[in-house]
């Protein structure tokens, strides 16, 4: 292709045209700028178009500068049509902007050899974009939208407009240094709100007199103008910011846009999983006493577990709550089963899909990790359940087809009383009400899975097999989260197992009996005489 360097200026004539070559000073070194010309592959719809650049005070550095572009405009094989075009779109942009130097040669040539874009330097929030669009083909929505609401949320704003390969350990921890100061933003917000809500309030009964309407209405016409309650980001939701951050970068040094990786490298306040704790009859007291729950994770006693199980036996979904109960599925995981997938012969249920909801839409997915979509022994009461749970579904079936109403055909084992998906939050509903009504120490339908370990301790398992029921990845997840909980559960038992021993004696001295164990009794042989 067709390049050159010549010497230009821009002098005009007297009515105002440029000269050009026929300026006649020309002939003189010192007057006019050198300039460079290069002809540049075709654009890709076949039009022509040419590189130019001036401004060089002499020949050879404008002829260093074109030899650079022709470097720039070799790195494609000469039958690479579309690494021509690529490198001539690359060198059309910087051609446009007259201040813009040329592109590094080696970087060019590795972006052009990794297939990347040539003619932008990535920021973050490129990479965030195409990193969120690759896991959206790859994940389940619901943990796609948690990346999405990290992004949205928290990276784009604080660190988007960086440049990809300029992004720093120390850009990553004044993130969280951020999001630090606005938790201390958002604290002292809430509690001005809250102290706002108490001016606002009339206390004393009856109807309050006019001179205190008109100061209610004043307060609470400032409550309406300060910023809403909100809640504050966490260890936890931090460490899980940390983890997209980490996540994203990783995918980056994988398509070798960068070879570090600063977002594994802050340092957080470390997150404490919440410990299971079972609902022991001190604590339902005081619970009744102060409606504090002592963790967020609680579970029930088996014999409490069992006041819900009777509760629940007369209501439609009963079965579903069996099934969470005894054998640990998630929700989304027991609303998603197949009949397909439950042998009662072999008492095995194949967990393979679960319906989770996307805002309020339900939708269809694989299990939350490749270890949860495994076989789950059911026990002989299960399979009862669930086959009487058959029966009734093929009775609202029939019901409704005598009727003349539509029944979709599912296929699931729990569904709405058309045959269509059960909604999983008409489940948690379903819950609740009936720990309401049943006057029930506070769980979760989570918890209920939970429960599953606790059934495991009082069988006589340990956290291994509390590990293989509840399709946990690591056993360091089942300890971290049941460690607490099977102590509680071996202290019963032992206390459990100290009371099956029959003593003649009805109540023991703790001194006495320790004294018992310490000291020779007194002999009440006649000294000289023998026992027997």
């Amino acid at each position: 292709m067709k390049g050159s360097t010549y010497r230009r200026c821009y002098c005009r004539d007297e009515d105002g045209r440029v000269l050009g070559k026929a300026c006649p000073q020309l002939s003189s070194r010192r007057h006019g700028v050198w300039a460079v010309r290069q002809e540049l592959p075709p654009r890709a719809d076949g039009t022509r178009r040419s590189f130019s650049r001036s401004g060089f005070d002499q020949a050879k550095p404008a002829q260093d500068f074109l030899d650079q572009v022709r470097a720039l405009l070799a790195l494609p094989d000469g039958d690479d049509t579309e690494g021509l075009v690529l490198v001539g779109d690359l060198l059309e942009g910087v051609s446009k902007n007259k201040k813009a130097p040329l592109p590094d040669l080696a970087e060019t040539r590795r972006r052009l050899v990794r297939g990347q874009k040539l003619t932008a330097t990535m920021t973050v929030a490129d990479l965030l974009d195409e990193w969120t669009e690759v896991k959206r083909k790859s994940k389940a929505r619901t943990t796609v939208n948690g990346y999405e609401s990290h992004v949205r949320v928290h990276l784009r704003p604080h660190l988007g407009h960086y440049r990809l390969d300029r992004l720093s350990v120390g850009h990553c921890q004044a993130m969280f240094d951020a999001i630090d100061e606005q938790n201390e933003t958002i604290a002292a917000e809430n509690q001005a709100r809250r102290e706002q809500v108490e001016r606002g309030k009339w206390g004393k009964g009856g109807r309050p007199p006019a001179k205190e309407r008109e100061r209610l209405a004043e307060e609470r016409a400032k409550l309406d103008a300060m910023p809403p309650f909100r809640k504050q980001t966490g260890p936890a939701t931090k460490q899980a910011i940390k983890r997209t951050l980490r996540a994203a970068l990783n995918y980056a040094i994988s398509r070798e846009y960068v070879q570090f990786n600063p977002g594994a490298h802050v340092e957080l306040e470390t997150a404490r999983r919440p410990k299971g704790l079972l609902w022991t009859a001190e604590r339902v007291a005081r619970w009744r006493e102060t409606g504090e729950r002592p963790s967020p994770v609680m579970v029930w006693t088996p014999a409490q577990l069992g006041e819900f199980l009777d509760a629940a036996e007369s209501d439609r979904l009963y079965a579903i709550f069996h099934l969470i109960a005894y054998h640990g599925l998630r929700r989304g995981e027991a609303v998603g089963q197949d009949w397909a997938h439950v042998s009662f012969e072999t008492k095995l249920i194949a967990v393979a899909k679960a319906i989770t909801v996307d805002g309020w839409k339900p939708h269809e997915s694989a299990p939350k990790t490749e270890g949860s979509a495994d076989t789950v022994h059911i026990d002989s009461g299960t399979v009862a359940v669930l086959q009487a749970h058959r029966l009734r579904q093929l009775a609202e079936r029939d019901e409704r087809l005598e009727k003349g109403l539509p029944w979709v055909d599912t296929g699931k084992v729990f569904t709405d009383t058309d045959g269509s998906w059960l909604h999983p939050e008409t489940v948690s509903e379903t819950f609740r009400r009936i720990v309401a009504e049943a006057d029930l120490p506070p769980i979760n339908l989570r918890d209920l899975r939970h429960g599953a370990a606790a059934l495991i301790k009082a069988a006589g398992g340990d956290l291994h097999d509390a590990k293989v029921k509840l399709r946990h990845s690591t056993i360091t997840l089942t300890s971290d989260t049941y460690m607490t909980l099977f102590k509680e559960a071996e202290e019963e038992l032992t206390e459990r197992a100290a009371a099956v021993v029959p003593r003649a004696r009805k109540a023991v001295d703790n001194t006495s009996a320790h004294a018992s164990l310490t000291h020779e009794p007194e002999s009440k042989i006649a000294p000289g005489s023998e026992a027997l």
